[in-house]
């Protein structure tokens, strides 16, 4: 698996325009780790809950969520944070559960062995 993330600055707004800045994830998995999230059923696997910077006080948290097909097929996630601070943190937790995403397709490409053990 590789992963590149990106930090953008963009403004939104029509009037009143704001200043937000935008992580851009993007996963480019092997065949073998793309096989094992088809074969195990993973894509619907919640990686992230998450809020972006301009949502709406209303809105439900699972519009928000990343989970594995929105990353699987080379697709580029984006997500909008107030500060720079903000999106270096939110990075920071992306690299770690991308890490944990890795250590968990190894898992899941063999099934357990037999056990043996003498107390």
């Amino acid at each position: 698996m590789r992963v590149k993330i990106s930090h953008h600055t963009i403004r939104k707004g029509l009037l009143f325009k704001k200043t937000f800045y935008e992580v851009h994830l993007t996963a480019a998995f092997t065949h073998e780790e793309r096989q094992i999230i088809q074969q195990r059923g993973l894509s619907k696997t919640k990686l992230v809950d998450r809020r972006p910077a301009n949502a709406k006080n209303d809105a439900r948290d699972e519009k928000f969520e990343l989970r594995v097909e929105h990353i699987l097929n080379g697709q580029t996630d984006r997500f909008l944070c107030d500060t720079p601070s903000k999106a270096k943190i939110y990075e920071e937790d992306i690299l770690s559960v991308m890490n944990q995403m890795k250590l968990w397709l190894d898992d899941n490409a063999e099934t357990g062995t037999q056990t043996l053990v003498e107390l």
